[in-house]
C-alpha cells in the first residue's frame, strides 16, 4: 500500500490575533499630529488581511474590533501619563506637555479581505486617516494624513502621505486632457480638480486615473497638481521604477527613511503640451486648456 502524500510546501505560521492589535496600535503612535494646545491621533483604522486569514477570524471580528477599541484607548492614557521620570522632569521645569486625544468622537476600526490579491498569508497592512487643520491661505479646502504600515514576516514598511483637495463647483471647468493607453485601451481624462493621482491603485492607495498595466507602474505612481494661484501644472514622481517628462527623468518626490516613505516636496513644471512617462510602460499626452 503506497504512503500516502506529503505536501512538502513550507506553510507560513498564522499570525496571532493580538499581532493584529499590537499592529493597529503601532499605526496609532505614527499617524500624531501637534497642535498647540493638544495632539490628535488618528480615529479612523482600516485592517486588511489575506482572504484565509479573514476567514479564520470572521466568527470573532466584533470581539477582535472591541478589544482593539480598548487597546487604542489604554496606549492613549499611557501616552498620556508619560514615565514617571518624565512627569517627574516636567513638573521641575514647569512643562505641560499637551494631551493626546483622538480626533473623532470615537475610534473606528474596520476589518476586510484583501479585495486585490496582494497580500500573502500572514501579511498584514494597517492604514488610518488623520483630517488636518484646513490651510485656507494655500486654498487648501481638506487635508488628510494617511499613514500605512505594511508587515511581512517579522519585517515592518511605513508609508506616509498628505492628501490636499481644493473646494470644486460642481460645474468646475476642465484645466487639462490626459490622453493614454493602457492594457484596457485608449482612455481620455479632464482635469477638473487642482490635485490627480496616477497608478494602479489598490488597497490604500486611492487614485483618479487607474492604470492597467504590468507592476512596473506604481500603485500610486505620479501625481498633476495645478497652483490655483499661478494656473501652473507640475508633476510629482511617487514611483518605484521612475516617472519621465518628454523623455527626461523627473526627481524623485519621495524618501525613504528607516522603512518609511515620505515625500520631499519635490516636483517638476509641466510645460503646456507634455509627454509623461510611468516606468517607460504607459504614456501620458498632457495637454493645458486655455
Amino acid at each position: 500500500m503506497a504512503a500516502p502524500a506529503i505536501d512538502s510546501t513550507p506553510q507560513r505560521p498564522r499570525r496571532p490575533a493580538r499581532d493584529i492589535i499590537d499592529a493597529v496600535v503601532d499605526n496609532m503612535r505614527k499617524n500624531l499630529e501637534p497642535l498647540k494646545y493638544s495632539t490628535l491621533a488618528a480615529s479612523r483604522y482600516t485592517v486588511y488581511l489575506h482572504p484565509s486569514e479573514y476567514a479564520r477570524l470572521e466568527g470573532i471580528v466584533p470581539i477582535l474590533r472591541e478589544q482593539t477599541v480598548r487597546a487604542l484607548t489604554e496606549e492613549l492614557q499611557k501616552l498620556n501619563r508619560g514615565s514617571l521620570v518624565q512627569r517627574w522632569v516636567d513638573r521641575a521645569v514647569g512643562r505641560v506637555d499637551p494631551q493626546i486625544q483622538s480626533a473623532g468622537s470615537g475610534w473606528q476600526v474596520d476589518f476586510v479581505a484583501d479585495p486585490d490579491g496582494d497580500m500573502g498569508e500572514g501579511d498584514l497592512l494597517v492604514d488610518s486617516e488623520l483630517l488636518l487643520p484646513s490651510s485656507p491661505d494655500l486654498g487648501v479646502g481638506a487635508r488628510t494624513r494617511r499613514v500605512t504600515t505594511v508587515h511581512t514576516g517579522s519585517r515592518t514598511t511605513t508609508r506616509e502621505q498628505t492628501i490636499e483637495r481644493t473646494e470644486t463647483a460642481a460645474a468646475a471647468p476642465v484645466r487639462a486632457t490626459i490622453v493614454y493607453e493602457d492594457d484596457s485601451g485608449r482612455h481620455s481624462y479632464d482635469m477638473v480638480k487642482e490635485l490627480v493621482t496616477v497608478g494602479r491603485g489598490g488597497i490604500a492607495y486611492p487614485v483618479d486615473i487607474k492604470i492597467v498595466s504590468s507592476p512596473d507602474v506604481s500603485r500610486e505612481h505620479a501625481r498633476i497638481r495645478r497652483d490655483a494661484a499661478t494656473g501652473r501644472f507640475f508633476l510629482i514622481d511617487l514611483s518605484s521604477l521612475g516617472t519621465t517628462l518628454n523623455g527626461r527623468h523627473v526627481p524623485r518626490g519621495f524618501e525613504e527613511v528607516d522603512g518609511s516613505k515620505r515625500e520631499n516636496g519635490a516636483e517638476t513644471a509641466l510645460p503646456d503640451v507634455a509627454r509623461i512617462g510611468l516606468a517607460d510602460t504607459v504614456f501620458l499626452d498632457f495637454r493645458k486648456v486655455g
